[in-house]
């Protein structure tokens, strides 16, 4: 080890076993040999030469050929000109993968050889985030937010996370590991400085509204909500003499913490659950419990987030901002394990909108749909779909919209007509991620469209899905759309816009919402209909221009170059559907423009022709009870007559901030 790497000092000669050595174990770079259309072919050479023309030793073995002497690195002509190993990571590693890091080490320790390849396995996704990517946030952004950066965030963190959890399942489909791409993905934009809020605060939290959902606690971090990923309570230092001071809670059922009056949390103080290795014990006035204490008597305003089981996803929890608390008593009491536990009573300041209050609401109509108030249906589909649709109107006296036919998806006449082939896929069980021989997968780009939960992993031209033809089992992931309703919807009344659309659950965004179902006929019909007085205001036109927009992940963020390839639909001829008569409840969908819906083209095979079916995602999380609108965009000059682009003008009362002021 003489003249070996500094830092790690060897004593020489030296037979005193007492004498403690200083060594610190090397680490060794994995080679990585570049690829033959990214440079020169790779060379291998002795360590001491001779070496082919055009190419030099490097060190350690810069010094003359034939000799044996190691190269003092102390010098310091050398030392300015070495980079230490860990320069070589990829990504600087956060304070949380500091922590998962020592986390996964104790567990492959402890694991058997199995399960060690099985981490091996999941390695294989690996990314290299260029070192200048701009994150398009400012530094005093980063500190302070506005509602417009919050959702710039959340949609950032939920286009990256979907876009890791398709390739998660693409590479990792039967190793059997643990996928949590909402760490990946929060963690990535963490170091990248994709995020808001990070300046701690007492109080509300700029651009976070009360009502606000999430499903992840990863998104709590990166809006400044909540800073803990892991603990219920986050607290600082005060500036009265350095005590601790409660900022936020987050209220997940992992204690009793229930109370009857929604507006009222009787919160459980945090510690002494029992664990795999541990007994229960009693619960210490530290941490955040002495935080909570101390907040009793400073009297400040706690933030509390509330988290339930999603109705949806049952693996899943859906959190709601609930707005501002007080912390009004607290006290010790037995627990279910009979260890003492601490709890707080927190009270909702009066005057701020209904959150949790809404989902309590909400399970009640679930329970029975006639506490409803405002039910003039219980059903508007009749049966026609698995999850019922209810027709309610607080509003006025009116009992129902006009009639017509309830049509569960698009009827047509005749085949559409397809540039690609139509043949189905060739999978006898379910389509997989990464199938390279599925041929639906194939027409997709190479991509499952889907991630393993249903929800569309990115926005296309074009979508294939699996039909009635193909022979993959009904339930296969590749035949989302087809599966009918899936949210609890309801078709309301509104105060000046008529009848709208609005979901009892919460929703993930690129979740699938319904289809738009009715007649498909040519353009040249519903402009002669139009022409001899009939005004069909429940009308799909394909070829409109709508605004666009971008709603998939940033490539950077995961290793791959900047890319031009365009979200913009690419259907091959036009396609008008008419709801008037038969439709389903996408029909009650009113515009805005700035909708929190989209809709995306997904074609599938059936009775030997392609079929085209115009399918409505969420654009962007959608809080349960918020309306559901899509943008219904603008006519082409072939759909109004001459130049007049006026004709069909509506006055858009959508509300929006951005709203144009008018729709057609």
């Amino acid at each position: 080890m003489e003249g070996g790497l500094s830092g790690n000092t060897v004593v020489p000669n030296s037979n005193d076993k007492s004498t403690v050595l200083d060594v610190k174990p090397l680490r060794m770079l994995i080679p990585q040999f570049p690829d033959t259309s990214e440079g020169p072919p790779f060379v291998c050479a002795p360590p001491n030469g001779p070496f082919p023309s055009g190419f030099s030793p490097f060190f350690p073995f810069s010094g003359p050929q034939g000799s044996q002497s190691t190269p003092d690195l102390n010098q310091n002509g050398l030392i300015s000109t070495i980079l230490p190993i860990r320069s070589f990571r990829v990504e600087n590693a956060s304070p949380m993968d500091a922590a998962h890091d020592t986390h996964k080490q104790k567990s492959v320790a402890s694991s058997s050889v199995k399960k060690k390849a099985k981490v091996d396995k999941g390695s294989k996704l690996s990314f290299t985030t260029p070192i200048n990517f701009d994150p398009r946030i400012s530094l005093s952004e980063r500190d302070d937010g506005n509602r417009e950066l919050v959702e710039n965030v959340l949609s950032r963190f939920d286009a990256l996370r979907r876009k890791l959890s398709q390739m998660e399942d693409a590479v990792e489909s039967h190793s059997g590991i643990i996928k949590r791409s909402d760490l990946k993905a929060g963690n990535m934009m963490m170091s990248k400085g994709v995020r808001t809020n990070m300046k701690k605060r007492i109080g509300a939290v700029p651009g976070v509204e009360i009502g606000d959902i999430f499903f992840f606690r990863m998104e709590l971090c990166l809006v400044g909500l909540h800073a803990q990923s892991m603990a219920g309570i986050d607290y600082i230092k005060g500036e009265l003499e350095g005590e601790l001071v409660a900022l936020s809670i987050v209220s997940s059922g992992g204690y009793d913490n229930d109370a009857e009056d929604p507006d009222i949390l009787i919160y459980s103080g945090q510690g002494g659950n029992a664990g795999r290795d541990k007994e229960a014990s009693d619960q210490k006035l530290e941490r955040g419990n002495l935080a909570l204490e101390k907040s009793l008597h400073r009297g400040n305003e706690v933030r509390v987030i509330r988290g339930f089981k999603d109705a949806i996803f049952q693996a899943s929890k859906v959190y709601v901002y609930d707005g501002l608390y007080k912390i009004q008593e607290s006290w010790m009491e037995k627990g279910k394990s009979g260890c003492n536990t601490f709890k707080y009573k927190l009270v909702r300041i009066p005057g701020q909108t209904g959150a949790f209050a809404t989902w309590k609401s909400i399970l009640k109509w679930k329970e029975g749909v006639s506490s409803r108030v405002g039910l003039i249906l219980s059903d508007l589909t009749s049966g026609a779909e698995s999850t019922p649709v209810v027709l309610v109107n607080e509003v006025d006296d009116e009992k129902r919209p006009a009639c017509f036919t309830y049509l569960a998806t698009v009827k047509y006449l005749k085949s559409f007509d397809l540039v690609q082939t139509t043949l189905g896929c060739n999978c006898h069980d379910a389509c997989r991620p990464g199938n390279s021989n599925c041929s639906c997968i194939k027409k997709n780009g190479g991509d499952f469209p889907y991630t393993a939960n249903g929800v569309l992993a990115c926005r296309k031209p074009l979508i294939y899905e699996c039909g009635p033809s193909c022979p993959c089992i009904r339930n296969c992931k590749n035949r989302v759309s087809q599966g009918g309703l899936k949210f609890h919807l309801e078709v309301f009344k509104t105060s000046d816009r008529g009848w709208g659309l609005r979901s009892w659950d919460s929703i993930r965004a690129g979740a699938f919402i319904c289809e738009y179902a009715g007649e498909v006929f040519d353009s040249d019909k519903a402009r002669q209909d139009e022409g001899d007085g009939e005004i069909n205001e429940y009308i799909f036109y394909t070829n409109r221009l709508y605004e666009p927009f971008k709603w998939n992940y940033e490539p950077e963020l995961v290793g791959e170059a900047s890319s031009d390839a365009t979200e913009d639909y690419d259907i091959p001829s036009p396609l008008t559907i008419s709801a008037k008569n038969n439709g389903n409840v996408a029909r009650f969908m009113n515009h805005s423009c700035t909708p929190n819906v989209f809709w995306q083209p997904i074609v599938y095979e059936h009775n030997n022709g392609a079929y085209l079916h115009i399918c409505f995602f969420a654009k962007k999380r959608i809080p349960a009870m918020t309306e559901l609108t899509y943008d219904y965009g603008t006519p082409c000059q072939n759909e109004t007559e001459g130049d007049n682009t006026t004709s069909g003008r509506k006055v858009c009362l959508c509300g929006s901030p951005k709203c144009r002021g008018y729709f057609y």
